[in-house]
Formats: C-alpha cells, structure tokens, sequence
C-alpha cells in the first residue's frame, strides 16, 4: 500500500476515533485516500424531518463528515473555514447515502473539496467546503 494512502487511513481512524457526532448520527466511513473520502449513511426515521424527507441538516452533516475526512487525509490538523450546500432532490428513511469527496485544489494552508451526495436514484446535494490547516496533527507518525 502506498504511504499517502496508509497515512490517509491512519488520519482518518484517529480523527473519527473522536468524533462522536458522525458515529451517533450513524455515518459509516467507505473508503479514504490522499485529498479523498467516501462516508455511506442509511437514512432511518429519526434522520427524517416533518415532510417525511432527511433532515438537511443530516445531509449536510454527511457531506461535512466526507469534506473533514478527506481535507485531514495528510495528517496535518485541518477545519472548515467555509461551506456550502445546494440540496437537488429529497431522501428518504431506508434510502443509502453516499458522501464522496474529492479535493479540487490544495494551495498552502488552503484547499477546496468538492462532495456529492447521492441515493439509489442519483445526486441528491452538492457541497463545497473551503479548509484552512491549522497547528497540530492526528497521531503522532512513527507510531
């Protein structure tokens, strides 16, 4: 296995290792690699709002859990300076949602992501975050 991919692997353990959002709201991580990540969801009943559809919110917490992934895929302690989403059609309780992120550029301490979100039947929102490094990573290497 290359060494980009393993520390993107290592990175994303340790992150969601600590993060109790995405594991209560019950995000399940696919596949990561270097500026890469794909989380998976099934919507249940309490992930749905009143009209019977998946919270936005729950959407957009699937795809900021992608974005976070593959934006701390290098190791290097990273946020979210910006996002936003364009929600393109609804989802329902049983449906499967797959979050598939993807870095569009990376310059310094800034960097792009682009995730889809998608169900059986196609995209269903589109999201664009904006990361900025910070001090710090996600384990030590060498470990």
């Amino acid at each position: 296995m290359d060494e980009g991919r393993t520390r993107a692997e290592r990175s994303a353990r340790a992150m969601l290792s600590r993060d109790a959002a995405s594991a209560w709201m019950g995000f399940e991580l696919v596949s990561v690699g270097e500026g890469a990540a794909t989380v998976r969801l099934v919507v249940e009943a309490h992930h749905c709002n009143g009209h019977g559809t998946c919270h936005g919110g729950v959407i957009f917490a699937l795809a900021d859990t992608g974005f976070a992934v593959a934006c701390n895929s290098r190791n290097q302690a990273t946020v979210a300076m910006h996002a936003t989403v364009s929600f393109l059609a609804p989802a329902r309780a049983g449906d499967v949602l797959t979050a598939t992120a993807r870095e569009t550029h990376l310059a310094g301490r800034n960097g792009i992501y682009d995730v889809e979100v998608a169900g059986s039947a196609g995209p269903i929102a589109q999201f664009r975050g904006m990361s900025r490094a910070v001090r710090g990573a996600l384990y030590e290497e060498g470990s």
